[in-house]
């Protein structure tokens, strides 16, 4: 090969080296024009992205605060919480309530009282400011489901603890009669009255009180457990003892006064005399002697009785219904004297005698000397209670009440009536009268006669 061959091909391949380079250093300048395009755009987008930014921030920033103040006036519910609210609309159904929440309140008519047959319109009205109890914070319908009722109730068993503690008393009215008592309503809360502590007397049919009302007193009470025990018979007892602290204000010793039997045991009977019990032992009671209170009285008579002792420190007073009856000593002293024969019943054999009816009331002694004419040594042995004899009036002394027989006395004098009986039949005369008395000497005298009887 020439020398100029060999030059021309060692130009041609440096030409070629040279276009070479000529173009990797254009395409690197196109590369790097690409590349300072492309951050122009970015830096141009990036400038124009920060100009919208910065215009919509301000209003995202407005938008927020006024949501943290709708928050902020909002309040937060929790079930068993107790809030307030404005009422926005009543039916006969339902009550719906603002209670600033994000969703409304409804109180449905069972939550509205514990009186079922209360109309919602009777209680509330549109735009009433009223207290309500959260039930549920979202009932399934994104209604908070309230009550009115259950805010009463709070309210009614703050009531009834703080009259436990004070001992005032509350009406009820009694719904049920259960075993052991009887379930009283008072204000929505139901109470238990045991049947010991319903009155301050027996009560024979717990159901006979169902549907009455009555004061009672609060003895124990705990709300935890749902549970109110009542006692009626405390207010009757208070209620006694104001009528008998005002009823011994009036009495005095020696007035009478009407009262009615309350109860009759063997020693006497207990009178009511207006709020206070009086008794009147069995010797007051009559005149004439008894055995039991019940044959004179029965419980519920009205009866007339004379105070005859009263102790006001005690509250012990003594009556006595036969001092208001006539003294029977006064018609022994208008209707008996001494000599008159009376017949009356044995009532009492004492050791020294036995002591006869006179009249109703009045008892006549027979000392033992004058049972009879021969020696009595016990006079249970000559006579029996009950049984009749005729006796003589021998003294009687009004102002101690006292009155003394002989019935010795008046067998004297049927003695003597035998004796002239017997005189007279002797003398009647007979066929064989002369004959017997020629040969009878002898003769029969009264004192004869007298002295037969007595051996």
């Amino acid at each position: 090969m020439s020398e100029d061959m060999k030059n021309t091909m060692e130009d041609n391949k440096e030409e070629e080296v040279a276009e070479v380079v000529e173009v990797k250093e254009v395409v690197e300048e196109v590369k790097e024009a690409e590349d300072t395009l492309e951050k122009s755009e970015i830096v141009e987008n990036d400038t124009k992205d920060t100009k919208d930014v910065e215009s919509v921030v301000p209003q995202e920033e407005g938008m927020l605060n006024i949501m943290e103040e709708i928050e902020k006036s909002m309040v937060q519910l929790h079930s068993g919480d107790i809030v307030n609210g404005k009422v926005i609309s009543v039916t006969d159904k339902e009550i719906m309530v603002n209670v600033s929440y994000k969703s409304d309140g409804v109180i449905p008519r069972n939550e509205i009282s514990s009186d079922d047959s209360i109309v919602p319109s009777d209680v509330v009205s549109e735009g009433d400011e009223i207290e309500v109890y959260v039930i549920k914070v979202n009932d399934g319908e994104g209604n908070v489901l309230l009550s009115r009722k259950r805010v009463e109730m709070q309210g009614n068993w703050k009531e009834l603890e703080s009259v436990c503690e004070s001992g005032e008393e509350i009406n009820v009215e009694v719904i049920e009669a259960v075993n052991g008592g009887l379930i009283a309503l008072t204000k929505g809360v139901r109470g238990f009255i045991p049947a010991s502590l319903l009155s301050n007397t027996y009560v024979d049919d717990l159901k006979n009180f169902i549907g009455e009302s009555f004061n009672v007193q609060v003895i124990e009470i705990n709300r935890r457990k749902n549970k109110v025990v009542l006692s009626r018979k405390k207010v009757l007892e208070k209620e006694k003892q104001a009528l008998k602290k005002a009823a011994l204000e009036k009495l005095e010793k020696g007035q009478r006064i009407k009262g009615k039997v309350r109860n009759i045991v063997s020693f006497g009977a207990f009178v009511d005399i207006g709020g206070i019990d009086g008794l009147i032992y069995i010797s007051e009671l009559s005149w004439s002697r008894i055995k039991h209170p019940s044959e004179i009285l029965n419980v519920g008579d009205e009866v007339e009785v004379d105070i005859i002792d009263i102790d006001k420190s005690t509250e012990k007073i003594s009556l006595s219904l036969k001092q208001t009856q006539p003294q029977p000593w006064d018609k022994i002293k208008e209707k008996y004297n001494i000599g008159d024969v009376i017949t009356g019943k044995v009532v009492r054999i004492v050791d020294f005698g036995v002591f006869v009816e006179v009249i109703s009331g009045v008892d006549g002694l027979v000392h033992i000397s004058e049972i009879s004419n021969k020696y009595v040594e016990k006079p249970a042995k000559e006579l029996e209670v009950n049984q009749e004899v005729t006796a003589e009036i021998i003294d009687i002394n009004i102002e101690q009440n006292r009155i003394s027989l002989s019935i010795a006395k008046t067998l004297e004098e049927e003695v003597v009536e035998e004796v002239k009986n017997e005189v007279e039949e002797k003398e009647k005369p007979s066929k064989n009268a002369e004959k017997e008395h020629a040969n009878d000497h002898s003769e029969i005298t009264i004192a004869d006669i007298i002295n037969k009887s007595r051996s």
